[in-house]
């Protein structure tokens, strides 16, 4: 059996390595932290496969200042780390042309066209279908005027999702705990929720290890190719024949060890856990840009985008606004869970799209990061193309929007000691 190891347990790292061990890899995971203590721990649990909009867009431009100068508003970047996200900002920018929107557009449809039937699949594997719902979610408008909630409608018709146009009767009907300050919902029937993430990737975990899957729990340093693939982690050096990089939002640093500059912002976001609500599926705020997900613990408020760095030290007070964003969205009083607040870093490319398939550089490597707020959405799907590509077993140039190169040439590294 060919060696493998994958860098990274959070959700796509788990989903990376369960697919190759069931393919016939012999697979090693390794991680600093325990399987989904990072993002995967903490996410929303939306399995959004509408999002097929590249997050750069010209109409956020003009909605930027008023973000950015709400207190409790859903973007922030703090002032020590302004500078430094300015080049990531400047590449985002430039994302905004109508030819690269709708390439951008079509590679994320493509991988969240395959994304619930790949979780399907994981999940009857893993038993692990009791965590999974496919009730559908809410897009809701507090506007009176359902302009802007028609364009977005159109918007997403035009881009073969299927989605219909609720008022608020219908919107009520279907969720009867919502405020009545919303007037008007899209909704959206061919997505679903995990109602525990955390617990999703631990049958994951069990899974994979039941298979044959090895474990190490130890921080990787460096990752050179000699030969053999080799990482340096705190406890021992590995060799292996394959490599697939998966480590989220700390990915840009294996990848300059490779020769590849890849410009990857930790995109943080937060969340806060309320005792549950009678709702049946996730509802996001059209206005106030977060979402709230009944899970088996409670409803979960998640959302904001805050750019600080990998080290900054959080400000909860991001997760509190949400609290209060939901108390305008619930028409019963919300009560906050005790010390349930989390924050966590999405691994953020400024074209939306994730760093996917091998290294042109180097034989063995894989890359699987960079899936912004689509981590859990494109998991099982980014590593059933990881198992097939690695099996040749893939279409020549499906993966190739996904290309690491297209952020810049290989850089050749001086040989290590």
């Amino acid at each position: 059996m060919q060696q493998v190891t994958v860098v990274g347990a959070g959700v796509v790292g788990l989903c990376t390595a369960f697919f190759l061990q069931h393919s016939g890899f012999s697979v090693l995971l390794v991680d600093e932290k325990a399987p989904a203590e990072g993002c995967s721990k903490g996410n929303a649990g939306h399995f959004a496969t509408e999002q097929v909009f590249p997050l750069a867009n010209k109409a956020l431009l003009w909605q930027l200042p008023a973000m950015l100068l709400k207190p409790d508003g859903p973007l922030k970047i703090r002032a020590a780390h302004l500078l430094k996200s300015l080049p990531w900002f400047c590449r985002f920018i430039g994302q905004m042309g109508q030819h690269q929107q709708l390439q951008l557009q079509q590679a994320l449809s493509h991988l969240n066209g395959g994304s619930l039937a790949s979780w399907q699949k994981l999940a009857s594997l893993c038993q692990s279908q009791d965590l999974i719902r496919f009730d559908g979610a809410l897009l809701v408008t507090e506007q009176s005027n359902l302009t802007q909630l028609k364009q977005q409608y159109q918007n997403y018709r035009a881009a073969g999702i299927d989605v219909s146009l609720l008022d608020q009767a219908s919107t009520l009907a279907l969720e009867p705990e919502l405020s009545r300050n919303i007037q008007g919902a899209l909704d959206f029937t061919e997505v679903a929720h995990t109602v525990d993430p955390w617990l999703l990737c631990q049958r994951i975990f069990a899974a994979f290890q039941a298979a044959g899957g090895q474990w190490l729990q130890s921080k990787v340093l460096s990752v050179f190719p000699r030969g053999l693939i080799q990482l340096l982690t705190e406890s021992r050096l590995i060799a292996t024949e394959r490599l697939v990089l998966c480590a989220g939002a700390h990915s840009a640093n294996f990848a300059a060890q490779l020769g590849w500059k890849v410009p990857l912002a930790p995109e943080r976001g937060y969340h806060l856990m309320a005792e549950s609500v009678a709702i049946n599926r996730p509802v996001s705020s059209l206005e106030r840009k977060f979402i709230m997900t009944p899970m088996r613990e409670g409803l979960r408020l998640a959302g904001t985008v805050e750019f600080a760095g990998l080290e900054a030290k959080p400000d909860f007070n991001r997760a509190k606004a949400l609290f209060a964003h939901a108390s305008h969205l619930i028409e019963k009083p919300l009560t906050a869970q005790r010390n349930a607040m989390w924050h966590g870093n999405r691994p953020s490319l400024p074209d939306s799209l994730p760093v996917l398939g091998p290294c042109p550089a180097h034989q063995g490597v894989y890359y699987n990061f960079g899936h912004q707020h689509l981590g859990l959405t494109q998991a099982a799907y980014s590593a059933e193309l990881i198992s097939q590509s690695m099996n040749g077993n893939l279409p020549k140039g499906k993966l190739e929007p996904y290309r690491i190169d297209r952020f810049g040439p290989y850089r050749r590294q001086k040989e290590q000691a």
